[in-house]
């Protein structure tokens, strides 16, 4: 459960000071994404349902956010002439943009096959592309850190870096100051630097709010670790969510999913592909299956969600194949 406001938010990572300090960072590049009413949903759930839509940023998801910030932040401490990263996808595009705005190479480590949408961004930001053998992020991750041992080069790793959750606990900051009656927010969970983020900035400026992370079915690993509250792995994370698609859960991140999120729900596939069918047809939002997934466990209703919700779409970047199954197109 989430800690008792006052002497346990003093452990917050990271803490509201930095989260504020990001803000004014990220306000000289883009404006507060829009929180928008979702009157469909509010009909279906009988609440007061709200988008927070991290798809109209730079390269159409959150990642953004903490990518910019952590490599500027890194640049202050020493040179770098090469950024990577190891990505599904969006977190490498989001390198790709902040290495491009600041004037660096990067390099991004994809697994094979992966979305070519998202593949496209990158390419389109002027990085390099290196596709590892493997179907999930693991071996892109392992060669991305042998790379990342040349002189020169950083590694930005979204998971673990310490300076990036600060950068989508802006999120929280926007989502308090645009609806300050907001009951609980809904966040998918994939490396849970996005729910990182966004439940310490929650947890500091109003300790009622409830944090409710979203995973896939077919990739429960996080799930199992917080309901656990030890590091629980999977074999696989097979998931059209590509976003959430995680195995190997970090320790640190348990612990701090473990205090800060009052409950997580799992959806599956076809849930996912429900949810971005509504939302496109009925609220006219694009959503990627990881940034459906708030959705779909808001149709679910496994969780009390409150009166007021917020449901984070985090990112627009869906592939075609996937985009025809969810609207039935043959």
């Amino acid at each position: 459960m989430s800690p008792v406001a006052g002497e346990a938010s003093l452990q917050i990572r990271p803490n509201i000071s930095a989260i504020r300090e990001v803000q004014r960072f990220l306000a000289e590049y883009f404006e507060p994404t829009r929180l928008i009413p979702a009157s469909v949903l509010s009909d279906r759930a009988g609440k007061r349902v709200y988008l927070k839509l991290e798809t109209e940023l730079p390269t159409g998801s959150f990642k953004v956010r903490g990518a910019l910030y952590a490599l500027a932040r890194r640049l202050k401490s020493g040179a770098v002439e090469e950024v990577v990263a190891s990505s599904t996808g969006n977190h490498g595009a989001a390198v790709a943009y902040a290495a491009k705005l600041l004037g660096l190479k990067a390099r991004i480590f994809l697994p094979a096959g992966c979305n070519p949408v998202k593949r496209g961004r990158i390419a389109g930001l002027g990085a390099a592309i290196v596709e590892s053998g493997g179907a999930d992020l693991a071996a892109a991750f392992e060669l991305a850190a042998e790379y990342a041992k040349r002189p020169g080069v950083y590694f930005l790793n979204d998971a673990t870096d310490p300076d990036l959750p600060a950068g989508p606990g802006t999120i929280g900051c926007e989502i308090l100051e645009q609806l300050p009656e907001v009951d609980s927010i809904v966040v998918p969970m994939g490396d849970t630097a996005l729910i990182r983020g966004i439940a310490a900035a929650a947890k500091q400026l109003a300790p009622h709010v409830k944090i409710i992370g979203v995973q896939a079915e077919r990739a429960p690993a996080y799930y199992r670790s917080w309901k656990e509250g030890r590091v629980v792995g999977t074999e696989t994370c097979d998931t059209i969510a590509d976003g959430l698609a995680t195995r190997t859960p970090d320790a640190a991140n348990v612990r701090d999913v473990k205090s800060l999120v009052d409950d997580v729900v799992l959806v599956s596939e076809e849930q996912m592909l429900r949810a971005i069918e509504i939302l496109l047809v009925e609220e006219h939002v694009l959503a990627e299956p990881a940034g459906a997934a708030s959705t779909a466990a808001l149709l679910k209703a496994d969780a009390n969600f409150g009166d007021n919700i917020v449901l984070v779409v985090s990112g627009a970047n869906i592939s075609r194949d996937v985009l025809r199954r969810a609207i039935g197109a043959p």
